[in-house]
């Protein structure tokens, strides 16, 4: 009797090993650098990066699921992108205001029809939002500049988790794109007075 239980354990076993074999390997994304893009030379002291976004990490919101949140590639870009080199009287302040990614779900078709077509199941809606701020010795504002990117994609209900995460990425990969482009309208126009130069832009 003991033999056969053993034997169930065993076949058990190698079914589960088998199955787990054969799950896809996760997928590897590969790193956000920003600074081949050029960089911003500041004529602040320093700069200051704040993340003033909190996430809830609860549904509806997603962005804590993804390879890459949208506010961390925000810092990256942050950190790769601008450079202090000025006045001792004067800081930078980079400021995350939003990087939430929510999942709404989609309504899908119901008997027959719906047993023979692929819907779409979630749609996820992204944004990003952040300010420069340039302050005086005294702590006063004296220079501004803000940009945000917005970000809508649907996914079918047939999607794998890899494949999921795949446009999760590309979600955050096309925010930091267009977020990129309105900062290097944004921070010429509005703190042209504050960049002591630019490199590679």
């Amino acid at each position: 009797m003991a033999i056969f239980v053993r034997r169930d354990w065993i076949v058990a076993a190698a079914l589960l090993l088998a199955a787990c074999t054969n799950a896809p390997p996760p997928t590897k994304f590969p790193q956000l650098t920003y600074a081949h893009r050029g960089v911003f030379i500041l004529d602040v002291s320093r700069i200051e990066i704040v993340d003033a976004y909190r996430p809830t990490l609860r549904p509806p919101n997603v962005e804590h699921l993804m390879p890459v949140a949208p506010a961390a590639a925000a810092r990256q870009w942050a950190g790769d992108r601008l450079r202090a080199a000025g006045s001792l009287n004067r800081r930078a302040v980079f400021t995350i205001i939003d990087g939430s990614v929510t999942e709404t779900a989609l309504r899908r078709q119901t008997g027959l029809r719906g047993a023979l077509t692929v819907d779409q199941s979630e749609r996820y809606d992204a944004v990003l939002a952040v300010r420069l701020e340039i302050f005086d010795d005294a702590g006063r504002q004296i220079g501004v500049a803000e940009a945000s990117a917005r970000r809508s994609r649907s996914v079918p209900e047939d999607i794998t988790l890899n494949a999921r995460e795949k446009i999760w990425f590309s979600i955050t990969e096309t925010l930091i794109d267009n977020l990129n482009a309105e900062l290097e309208r944004a921070i010429p126009q509005f703190l042209s007075a504050y960049i002591r130069r630019t490199s590679n832009l």
